[in-house]
C-alpha cells in the first residue's frame, strides 16, 4: 500500500489560544476592573490567534543555540523569538504600568498564551524583568537613565536583556559559599562605585545578554551570605554605544566562556560556565546586603517560572483536547470526545490547569499590588509566603499533567513534531531554576514561622470561606470542612520548632490550600453574579479539594510532624545502605 492510500488521520487544529482557554477569560473578567478587561481582551484575542499561527511557526523555525564558543560570540545563536516577545511588551508592560497594579496580570496573561511556543525565551525575559526592578528600586541615577529604559523597551534593536549570575560550584543554591570576589577599584564610575570581580559562575543563563546582575564577595568567607554584595556587570565594554559603532570584543570586559551547558531542555538558550578575570562591575545597594538586594529578582523570576509551568501545561492540554475532537475509535464510529473514560482523563488535566492558573494569577495579582504601593500589610505578608509556593507547586504538578495530556494522544502524543517533547523537557527545568522544591520549602518555612505571616494567610482563607453564600456553603460542605482541617494542620506545623521532614509536605499542603481558596473565591463570584459557568466553577472547587490531593497532603504532613529520629535513620539506610553518622545525631 502506498503511503497516501488507506486511512488518513484528520489533523487536529487548535483554535484561538485565548478564546478557547478554560480559565483565563473568566479569571480576568473577575479580577480586573471592567474597563481594563474590556480594553485588554481584544489584544489577548489577537495574541491567542498569533500563538497558533505566526508565533508557533516562528518558534519551530528557531535554531538550537550553537554549542561552540565562536558561534555564540558572533551572535549566530540569537533567538529569533526575542523580537516578537519584546514587541509584545514583555517586560515593558510591567513598568509602563498603564493599568497600575493590574499590569502584572495583563503581562502574565500574554505569557501564559505564548510560553509553550517560544522556546523558553521567557527565561532571559524574567531575569531582565528582575534586573529592571532592582535598578528601579536601587539603581544609581545613571543606571535608571541609561539602562532601565533599555531593559523594558519594546524595540528589540534598542533593548537589553539581562542575566543573573548566582550559582557557583561550591554551593549551588547555597550562595553562602560564593567564591567570586569583588575588590574596589577606588573609582566612582558613571554607574556607581566601580569594582573588579574575579571568580567562576557555574550556571549562567542568558550568556548572550548585554548585562547581568551578580553576587560577589566583598567580605570574608567566614561571613557567609552576609559578606556578599550585588553588582551590575556589562558583558562588553563600552556598555552604551552610539548607533553604528562597532560591536566591542566579546571579551572586552574580561568575561570568558568555558563551555555551553548540554542541557536536557531549553536548548535554544545559551547557558554557560564562565569566569570573571578582573571584570568591571558596579555596586548596587549597600555592601554586604547582596542577598537581600537581589531578592526582587528571585521573587519575580519565581513567578515567571510558575507561569511557564502552567503555560506549557496549557499548550499540552489544548493539543490533547483538539485531538479528541478528530480521533475516532471503535472502528471509527466513536470520537474520543464522546468516550467517557477518555474525557475523564482529560477532565483531570483540565482540573489541574484551572487550580494552578488560579493560584499563580492570585500571587501575580499580589505582586502587582505591592509594586504599585496598593497592598495592605497582610497582602505583603501573603505575597512573601505564596511566591515560593506558587513556583514550587506549579512546577511539581504541571509536569505530571503534561505527561497525562501526552498519553491521552497515544502514540501521536509521543511524536516530536507535536511539540510535547520540547514542552515537557523545557518545563522540567522549572523544578530546578530559581530553587528546587526543597530549597523553596525552607524559604517558606522562614516566612511562615513569622506569626504575622501565618495569621495573614489563615485570615485571608477564613474570609473567603465566610464570604461563600449560604446556598453554596451547603453544596460544598464536605470540601469546606476539609479545607478548614487543612488550615488548622498547617498553622500548627509552623508554630514553634518542627521536625526536619516537615518543610516539603507543609509547602505542598500550603499549595493545595491556596489553590483551593482561589478556586472558591472564583466559584463565589460566579455564583453571586449568576455566571453561566456557576455550577461548573463550584464543581471545580469541590473536585479539586476531594480529588486533587488535599486530604493526602494533610496526612503526609501529619506523618512528617510525628516522624521519629528512627525514620530519619532508616531513610539513610534505604538510600545509602547504611545509617550515616550525622543522621544519628
Amino acid at each position: 500500500m502506498r503511503i497516501e492510500e488507506g486511512f488518513q488521520q484528520i489533523p487536529f487544529s487548535e483554535e484561538n489560544a485565548y478564546l478557547n482557554d478554560p480559565v483565563l477569560p473568566s479569571l480576568l473578567k473577575r479580577t480586573l476592573p471592567t474597563t481594563v478587561f474590556q480594553e485588554i481582551e481584544p489584544d489577548l484575542e489577537r495574541v491567542g490567534s498569533d500563538v497558533v499561527t505566526s508565533i508557533r511557526e516562528l518558534s519551530n523555525s528557531a535554531k538550537v543555540f550553537p554549542r561552540s564558543f565562536c558561534s555564540m560570540i558572533n551572535g549566530v545563536g540569537a533567538s529569533t523569538i526575542f523580537r516578537p516577545v519584546k514587541r509584545e511588551g514583555l517586560p515593558g508592560i510591567f513598568y509602563e504600568r498603564k493599568y497600575n497594579e493590574h499590569s502584572r496580570t495583563y503581562g502574565f496573561a500574554k505569557m501564559v498564551l505564548m510560553v509553550g511556543d517560544t522556546n523558553e525565551i521567557f527565561c532571559p525575559m524574567s531575569m531582565t524583568d528582575g534586573t529592571a526592578r532592582v535598578i528601579e528600586l536601587l539603581g544609581s541615577p545613571a543606571m535608571k537613565q541609561d539602562i532601565l529604559p533599555r531593559l523594558i523597551s519594546r524595540d528589540p534593536t534598542y533593548a537589553f536583556t539581562s542575566g543573573q549570575w548566582m550559582t557557583e560550584r561550591p554551593g549551588g543554591s547555597d550562595v553562602s559559599l560564593t567564591e567570586t570576589t569583588a575588590a574596589s577599584s577606588q573609582k566612582v564610575a558613571k554607574y556607581g562605585p566601580q569594582y573588579t570581580l574575579n571568580g567562576f559562575k557555574w550556571f549562567s543563563s542568558a550568556t548572550d545578554s548585554e548585562v547581568s546582575v551578580a553576587l560577589a564577595r566583598t567580605g570574608s568567607l567566614k561571613e557567609g551570605s552576609r559578606g556578599l554584595s550585588l553588582f551590575l556587570i556589562p558583558l562588553r565594554l563600552p556598555l552604551i554605544r552610539n548607533l553604528g559603532d562597532p560591536t566591542p570584543s566579546p571579551i572586552s570586559n574580561n568575561i570568558l566562556v568555558h563551555r555551553l551547558k548540554n542541557k536536557i531542555g531549553t536548548h535554544i538558550l545559551p547557558t554557560a560556565e564562565l569566569s570573571l578575570e578582573s571584570a568591571e562591575g558596579y555596586l548596587i545597594g549597600a555592601l554586604g546586603k547582596g542577598v537581600k538586594k537581589i531578592s526582587p529578582v528571585l521573587n519575580i523570576t519565581r513567578l515567571w517560572s510558575a507561569t511557564a509551568s502552567i503555560g506549557n501545561l496549557r499548550k499540552c492540554l489544548a493539543m490533547a483536547t483538539s485531538y479528541a475532537k478528530v480521533r475516532a475509535i471503535q472502528s471509527g464510529n466513536l470520537l474520543l470526545k464522546d468516550a467517557p473514560i477518555h474525557v475523564e482523563q482529560l477532565a483531570s488535566v483540565n482540573l489541574l490547569y484551572r487550580a494552578l492558573t488560579h493560584l499563580t494569577f492570585g500571587v501575580v495579582g499580589l505582586l502587582g499590588k505591592v509594586e504599585c504601593g496598593r497592598a495592605s500589610p497582610d497582602e505583603e505578608l501573603r505575597l512573601r509566603m505564596l511566591t515560593p509556593v506558587a513556583k514550587a507547586y506549579a512546577a511539581e504538578k504541571a509536569c505530571a499533567g503534561m505527561e497525562e495530556a501526552m498519553a491521552a494522544m497515544g502514540g501521536a502524543g509521543y511524536m516530536e513534531e507535536n511539540g510535547f517533547g520540547r514542552s515537557i523537557r523545557d518545563a522540567l527545568v522549572e523544578k530546578i531554576w530559581e530553587g528546587t522544591i526543597v530549597v523553596l520549602s525552607l524559604d517558606l518555612m522562614r516566612a511562615a514561622q513569622d506569626p504575622k505571616a501565618m495569621k495573614a494567610f489563615v485570615s485571608w482563607a477564613d474570609s473567603v470561606i465566610t464570604a461563600c453564600p449560604l446556598g453554596l456553603q451547603v453544596k460544598l460542605a464536605i470540601p469546606l470542612d476539609i479545607i478548614k482541617e487543612a488550615l488548622q494542620e498547617l498553622a500548627s506545623s509552623y508554630a514553634g520548632s518542627t521536625t526536619p521532614l516537615v518543610p516539603r509536605p507543609a509547602l505542598m499542603l500550603t499549595g493545595a490550600i491556596a489553590s483551593s481558596i482561589y478556586l472558591l473565591e472564583h466559584a463565589t463570584w460566579s455564583y453571586n453574579n449568576s455566571e453561566r459557568t456557576k455550577d461548573l466553577d463550584a464543581e471545580v472547587f469541590k473536585r479539586w479539594v476531594l480529588e486533587g490531593g488535599t486530604e493526602t497532603a494533610i496526612q503526609t504532613l501529619k506523618r512528617a510532624k510525628s516522624a521519629s529520629q528512627d525514620r530519619v535513620r532508616m531513610n539513610s539506610a534505604l538510600v545509602f545502605g547504611q545509617v550515616s553518622e550525622k543522621s544519628k545525631l
